[in-house]
Order: C-alpha cells, then structure tokens, then sequence
C-alpha cells in the first residue's frame, strides 16, 4: 500500500483556501499513484478552532469541506482527513474530534479521538466528547489503526505518571489493526520533536507495527506547529522523515502484512539543535502570525539594545527587508553608541529606518504635569512616561501605514514586569515573550553565526532600558543567568520556594523573584499574544488570578 502523507500548513476557517492546498495535495498522490492521502488533525477546521466550534455555521462549513474532499476520491485513491464530528446522542458534548476516511467519493467510515488534553494550552475537553471504543478501519485489505494526536501520548514505557486510564494504541491494536496511524495536530516547545520520535518509535516497537505519524506545520496565534511528521518500521527504526517548520509531501510503499523487512525512505534533514530549531520556530510563528492577521509589513523600534535587534533579524528573515520599518527614538537619556548600534543594524539589515527623538514631546508632558507633580521627587513615572511616548509613536506609525507594531520584550522581563503597560508592551504581535534573556544572546550569536548584522556592541554591553542616567536593567533585577533558572524552575516547572532554594539559590533572592513574577500577573493578562517557544509560556496556557493573595503558599510561608 502507497501512502501519501500531507504536511500542510491551514489557516484557521479558511475552508477555501485550505481546501485548495489539500486538493492539491490529493492530485499529488493521485499523480504519484497512492492509496490513500493522510492529512493532520482537525485539518477541516484548521487547528486550533477554539470557540469558533459554538458556532453551527462553522461545524457546517467544516462538514461542506469534508464532503468536496470525499468527492475527490475515487476505487483508487482515499484519504484520511481530521474534522469536527456531531455527536448524534442526545447526551455528552456536541462534537467529536474525528477522522474521516473517505474513499469511492464518499465517507466510508470515521473514527473519534479518544484522550481530550485539557492541560497547558489545551482545552479539549471543552469541545468534545471522547470515544468511548476504538476500533479498526478497513481499508483495501489492511485494518488501519487511527488514532488522533493525544492517543499517542499515554504509553506506559514512557511516562512515570500517566495521565489517562487508558492507552487507544493498545487498544487498537487488540482489536486487530495492523498498520497504525497518528493523524496530529502537536504544538512545537523545545525538545519535544526528539519527545514524539520516542512515544512513536516505542509503540512501533512494542506492537510490531508500521506507525505513520503525520504532524501539522505552521503557526496560528501563539501556537507553533513544526511538522516533522514521521514513520517508524516494527523494528522502531525511522523510515520516512518530514522537513520541519516548512510543508511537506512524503509517499512511501509499506510492504504486506507478512512481508518481512523494511524499506528505507525520505528521511529529510531537520533542525541542527536548540538553538536553530528556536530561531526556525519563531520565524515561522511570526510569519504566520502577520501574514494570516493581514497584515505584509511591520514596525520595530529599535533601542540599540539586543532584544530589538534580534526582533528586527527575526522579522527580515521571515518576511523579508523591504517589509520591516526600524524606529530610533532616543530621548535625554539615551546614550550615543545605543543610537549608532540602531542605526548600523538597519543598514545591516536594509531595512527602512526611522529616527524620531523624543526630548521635545517627553518635555511637553513634562510641563503639562508640573503643575500637578510640583514638590514630588522623579521616579519610575518618569522613566515609564518615556515608554509611553514610544508606544504612542510607534502605534500612530503602524495606524498610518497599516503596519503591525511588533514589541520586542523577552521573557524574563515579562516574568518580573521590567516593561512598561503601554509603552514597549504595545503592540500586535510579542515575538520573543517566550525567550528568556540568556537565550536571547545566543540566538542573536546565532543570526551573527551565519552572516553578522547585530553590532559587536549591541552584544558585549549591559542591558539597559536607559530611562535615567547611568541606568542599567542589573540596578533591578538579577543577573539574567541566575534569574532565567528561577524562572524556569517556578513558570515551566512549577517549584516552590523550598524546592528551587534546594537548587543552590538564595532564599531570600528567590522569595523576591517569585514576588516580582506574581504581582506582575496584571501586566502580562493586558500584554499582545506571544510566540510558545517553551514547555509554559506566559499566555493561554499558564492561568493565575489577578485578583489574588497566594504568593505566601507558593513560598511555602504559610500553609493552608
């Protein structure tokens, strides 16, 4: 049997245009002579519809396309195709996440995913209602055993602590299949690619069974989905390898049932490490973003600092030079060589660049709050004030032009609150919330690796947001190398205080960290979505209250 295994990149509710790119694809495996053409999860719907699902309408339209695929097919040629599913019972959700498998112009037969996430960023169980058997589809003289992204992630040799009761490959594979296939729609964060190569490869393994495996590619909203779909043969070797952050097409000849051996086939190269894999992962994340919300340009100001550069190297990479404005705007404050450090990276870049100072509009508001702020010292009013002109600029550029704003804030500044409501917080699209500050040094080193448009200077200096002289980010808040591991061991892993103290950390440096990332809950709830790079990013998928005293529990000051 020939399948033919799609990798494509859907636009949330754009049936059209994601019905086009999947016709295509089936006149591919057609051309090509396959048997069946394998999309991605909810692949009718784009992944992930959210509350778009309450809406008939949009559960329609989402059966029309399953339907204008079904007529595609013919005795030759089927396909397995992700979608959202009534449920005919009067009782439980209204909708299944389900597969259809259409062959000789119509549905021959469905199957519903049985495991709903609800963890993270994922809230399935919301929508749907699971399956409650699993079960073979018979497909010219195989039993396919589909299963639907989350059903994989429940293996017994894997995970010490399993979430689920049960596990639908085993399952599926007791009642007689035997060519498994995972239709997915599976988030990227770091790691997890090497993560699903192991779930996948174990089960093929285990149950002696080819495992196709085919993965969603492109970003939508905060969400990145990096492809990297994937077979193993029953030995649990790789035979076919998608590219990843980029669409694919893949065919491979699975031999009969009682064929012994395996045949070795399109294995692409994919992402050389952490680092390149974070740079390939964001780019594509704001592509998407821009492209999909409508927009083809976009707005950068540039300090002279590195988070803005990288942001500006991430931009032109992913959307070219001609599409990207850079703006200066240095007020009293800003140091000489910060104002050269922008501009050479834009000339570096070749991109358009901007120089707006902003001493006069920041002495008007000056003035006009004088009489107001009369016998009161400066302080952080001042320097926010500062921001806030930028963020004004900026926005007015991006409403003239009809550009996106992209604000260029890092994770470990979003984690204590080091920005400014309004200010550099403003924007559409926060490409690097998710990328604590020491990974922004070496992605910026990893942009200059391959060829170098980030000024030396921009590197080796201390960061700062030069809002009062002398002014460096170190006067606040810790170094980035001891603050970026409490924050990966309180936001990604969930420790408390005891626990990360027993890391090596101060106790008291701890208790101030965990302080700062609390109170600034009310800034990030008010911040522009940002790209998941990391196992928990600020966002949908981290949920604290506002409106709340918990910081002495997490502490572990008092008890409950």
């Amino acid at each position: 049997m020939r399948l033919a295994l799609a990798q494509l990149n859907y636009t949330v509710g754009a049936f059209d245009a994601n019905f086009a790119r999947m016709r295509e694809a089936v006149e591919r495996a057609r051309a090509a002579r396959a048997d069946l053409v394998i999309f991605t999860e909810l692949a009718a719907t784009g992944y992930p519809p959210r509350d778009l699902l309450s809406h008939a309408g949009f559960v329609d339209a989402n059966l029309a396309l399953v339907d204008r695929l079904a007529a595609l097919t013919d005795d030759a040629l089927g396909l397995l195709v992700g979608y959202a599913a009534p449920n005919p019972s009067s009782e439980g959700k209204r909708l299944f996440n389900a597969v259809a498998l259409c062959h000789r112009g119509r549905i021959a037969g469905t199957r519903m995913k049985s495991l709903l996430p609800t963890y993270d960023v994922f809230d399935e169980d919301r929508y749907f209602e699971p399956a409650h058997e699993v079960a073979p589809i018979e497909f010219k003289g195989r039993r396919l055993g589909v299963t639907i992204c989350e059903d994989v992630w429940n293996a017994k040799a894997i995970w010490p602590q399993r979430l689920y009761h049960r596990d639908p490959v085993d399952e599926v594979v007791r009642a007689g299949a035997d060519l498994l296939i995972n239709l997915s729609s599976s988030p990227f964060s770091l790691g997890k690619a090497a993560l699903r190569r192991e779930l996948v490869g174990e089960d093929a393994r285990k149950h002696r069974r080819y495992f196709f495996y085919v993965n969603q590619v492109g970003g939508n909203d905060e969400l990145i989905f990096d492809g990297h779909s994937i077979a193993f043969d029953p030995a649990g070797r790789i035979v076919l390898r998608a590219r990843d952050f980029d669409e694919d097409f893949l065919l491979y000849d699975v031999p009969d049932a009682e064929a012994a051996g395996s045949i070795a086939g399109d294995v692409a190269e994919v992402s050389g490490g952490r680092i390149e894999e974070a740079y390939k992962a964001i780019c594509l994340g704001l592509r998407d973003y821009v492209r999909k919300c409508g927009f083809s340009d976009v707005i950068i100001g540039l300090s002279g600092g590195i988070d803005s550069a990288l942001t500006a190297a991430l931009a032109v990479d992913a959307l070219g030079a001609a599409h990207v404005t850079g703006v200066a705007m240095p007020s009293r404050y800003s140091s000489g060589h910060s104002v050269r450090d922008a501009e050479a990276l834009a000339a570096n870049l070749g991109i358009t660049y901007r120089y707006l100072p902003i001493d006069g509009p920041f002495t008007a508001f000056l003035d006009t709050l004088a009489p107001v702020f009369s016998g009161l010292a400066e302080d952080v009013t001042e320097e926010n004030l500062q921001a806030r002109i930028r963020g004004a600029i900026l926005m007015a550029l991006a409403n003239k032009f009809g550009a996106m704003l992209l604000s260029t804030g890092n994770k470990s500044e979003l984690a204590v609150g080091y920005c400014t409501l309004y200010g550099d917080m403003a924007g559409g699209l926060a490409v690097i919330s998710d990328v604590p500050k020491t990974l922004v040094y070496e992605l910026a080193r990893f942009v200059n690796g391959r060829r170098a448009v980030i000024p030396e200077s921009t590197l080796t200096k201390p960061p700062s947001a030069e809002l009062k002289p002398g002014q460096t980010d170190q006067d606040t808040l810790p170094p980035y190398d001891v603050l970026d591991r409490i924050l990966e061991a309180y936001v990604e892993r969930s420790l408390d205080l005891a626990a990360i103290t027993a890391l090596g950390f101060d106790p008291a440096l701890v208790t101030r960290v965990i302080g700062m990332i609390d109170r600034a809950e009310y800034k990030r709830r008010q911040a522009a979505p940002g790209l998941k790079i990391t196992s928990k990013a600020f966002g949908v998928g981290r949920r604290y209250p506002i409106a709340a005293s918990y910081s002495g529990v997490l502490r572990g000051l008092r008890t409950l």
